[in-house]
């Protein structure tokens, strides 16, 4: 039986948003603002978050964890749906906190940037978005949302909770998610610790602006496992990103079975293990990636077998994909499918 192995890296480019950037701010005084989660989904099930706010402000990257997940400027959290199948199928961006409506765009098409060129949305890279004043120098924006959803217009009150739009793929990116920025005094400001975003990444944080309700769904996760399953044969990123791959199921008569994973957040130097079992819990196929050369915005992976004579036995079939960083496990999660005729 001859092993099917293959893994294709994917880097995800930096966007400005329209009206904002960067700023330098001074001390953020009292926490008079507490922010809902501005997206319906669950996090870590049916929304990740892909990057958070940069806090090192001058050359180099670093998280509010001192982590990489994040990219030089970056003024925001980015939370991503795992296919683009996803976003067509409705993901709601709802208001953080109560506040008014100051503007809106919401005619852009929601087209990926790769191919096209950041210049093709230059001076709208938010795409269609909104930005909502909640009082005492709190504003709250939101981009790339799906054209034609928006449900508010400016001057409008909203409560939070309230539907805003939909995630979509318009402005400057490539992958469909919503980019939420939190401002205080017209500077960016970190939700996740209600600091400056200047502020150096883990010194002197302070609580968290996320209501509690959902502060333990926001732990922070130095990488996670954005799609995961089984399929027929060879696996590309264009099929797990349409959503695709996870409609084209394998049968016991298929041509190969194939396991296939695509992570977030990997850090250059980790070692990606992704093994296939049999109904009998015994290894059949492994795919053992070399080290990382450098930090990966997302890669796929994927291991298999090809078709025994007379066919794959009917039963359940499992895969474990691993991450070991700096010879510890990063990132584990099993997965699998019960095959049948």
């Amino acid at each position: 039986m001859r092993i099917i192995v293959a893994e294709k890296a994917m880097r995800l480019p930096a966007f400005s948003l329209i009206a904002s950037c960067l700023a330098i701010p001074g001390a953020v005084h009292a926490q008079d603002i507490s922010l809902r989660f501005p997206v319906a989904c669950e996090v870590g099930r049916t929304c990740f978050i892909q990057h958070y706010v940069d806090h090192i402000a001058d050359s180099g990257i670093g998280d509010y964890r001192c982590g990489t997940l994040t990219y030089d400027g970056h003024d925001g959290t980015d939370i991503r749906v795992p296919t683009t199948a996803a976003m067509k199928a409705g993901v709601d961006v709802v208001a953080a906190a109560d506040g008014k409506v100051l503007r809106t765009q919401d005619s852009m098409e929601d087209v990926s940037i790769m191919g096209r060129g950041r210049e093709s949305v230059e001076n709208t890279e938010c795409g269609n978005g909104a930005v909502v004043d909640h009082g005492n120098g709190w504003q709250t924006q939101y981009c790339h949302m799906a054209k034609s959803s928006l449900a508010v217009k400016p001057g409008e009150m909203v409560k939070a909770g309230d539907r805003i739009g939909r995630i979509g793929l318009s402005g400057a990116t490539e992958f469909p998610h919503l980019h939420f920025t939190v401002r205080k005094d017209g500077k960016v400001v970190d939700p996740f610790t209600s600091g400056p975003a200047s502020q150096a990444c883990g010194a002197g944080q302070q609580a968290s602006l996320w209501e509690p309700s959902v502060q333990s769904a926001l732990a922070y996760q130095a990488g996670s496992v954005l799609n995961k399953g089984f399929a027929p044969g060879p696996v590309t990123m264009e099929a797990i990103e349409s959503g695709s791959a996870e409609q084209n199921t394998p049968t016991t008569t298929s041509p190969a079975l194939v396991a296939y994973a695509r992570a977030i957040g990997l850090k250059g130097g980790d070692v990606q293990v992704l093994t296939l079992f049999d109904t009998d819990g015994k290894p059949i196929a492994q795919n053992k990636a070399p080290p990382l050369d450098r930090d990966k915005a997302q890669w796929m992976i994927f291991a298999g077998i090809r078709q025994p004579a007379g066919g794959f036995r009917p039963g359940l079939y499992r895969a474990i994909y691993r991450v070991e960083r700096d010879g510890k496990p990063a990132i584990e999660q099993a997965f699998g499918m019960s095959l049948r005729p």
